[in-house]
């Protein structure tokens, strides 16, 4: 009779690669609400830079 897997073994890793919640634990979490905040503030600022360069609008 074949063996029974054990419930809580994950995905077997092979030739160097690493499980999903293993790689997950180093990454940098951004919400979107702050993704879209900084590039409207960046957006703003080129803008503004613009302006005060006097290359917009021509």
């Amino acid at each position: 009779m074949a063996r029974k897997k054990e419930e809580g073994s994950g995905l077997q890793s092979s030739a160097g690669l690493m499980r999903y919640f293993e790689a997950d634990d180093t990454s940098i979490k951004l919400s979107p609400k702050m993704v879209v905040g900084a590039c409207m503030a960046s957006g703003v600022v080129v803008l503004g830079l613009n302006i005060a360069f006097g290359l917009w609008p021509r």
